[in-house]
């Protein structure tokens, strides 16, 4: 998973093939806890979307740019266009089976 430190870093990647970016912190319980099962699940079911990080805490400016006001929030470009966006509450399980769905239908076409 990349580090990302600046806006132009994100704006430089969305309209690449896919990006899935994570918005956290480190004094985020629960970011710091999903962080590596994201990880994993992506990179065992979904290799080929590009998987970033943005911390919020060092980065806030990065964050209110990307409408990111409360973490966890998680962000999935495919070529350019958000096409899933979660925030705070969220269950792994859905979120994956949201990607997976949104992955087919972009691999097919």
């Amino acid at each position: 998973m990349q580090t990302l430190t600046t806006a132009s870093q994100i704006e430089q990647l969305k309209p690449g093939q896919a990006v899935f970016i994570l918005f956290g912190g480190a004094h985020c319980g629960v970011c710091q806890i999903i962080k590596p099962k994201i990880e994993s699940l992506m990179a065992q079911q979904f290799p080929d979307i590009a998987l970033a990080y943005v911390d919020c805490e060092l980065n806030s400016d990065i964050c209110a740019q990307n409408g990111v006001f409360s973490l966890p929030a998680i962000k999935l470009y495919i070529e350019g266009q958000l096409c899933l966006e979660k925030a705070r509450s969220f269950s792994l399980m859905e979120l994956v089976t949201q990607v997976e769905r949104i992955y087919r239908l972009w691999k097919v076409s």
